[in-house]
């Protein structure tokens, strides 16, 4: 139940941190919700990667959608993956996934030290 709720709070704050702070502040609610939320290292690691990766695809779904899908395909073409949005939009939530996974990782272990 734990591992849900993380993912959760992962994903809902991730989402609302960077509406009033710098883009990269998903990172830091992910390190609290894993230092709040307290699960092993593993899991918070899966926990913090599943909330941004979910959140990343979803946002990124809705914003290419409503543009035709014009800019990931460009930005697929200069990065030479072919001409698939599908593929920039995997390969941004992975990115965001692994940060907010590494931050959890983080805030777990800081947890574990602090007892």
């Amino acid at each position: 139940m734990k591992f849900f709720v993380a993912i959760l709070l992962t994903a809902l704050l991730g989402h609302a941190a960077p509406l009033f702070f710098p883009w990269w502040s998903f990172a830091i609610t992910s390190f609290v919700v894993a230092v709040v939320v307290h699960q092993k290292a593993g899991l918070a690691f899966v926990s913090g990667f599943f909330g941004v990766f979910l959140l990343f695809i979803i946002h990124t779904f809705i914003i290419d959608y409503t543009n035709d899908h014009l800019l990931s395909k460009k930005v697929a073409e200069i990065l030479k993956i072919g001409s698939s949005a599908f593929s920039v939009m995997l390969l941004s939530a992975f990115v965001g996934g692994l940060i907010s996974s590494l931050a959890a990782l983080s805030g777990s272990l800081a947890r574990g030290k602090a007892k």
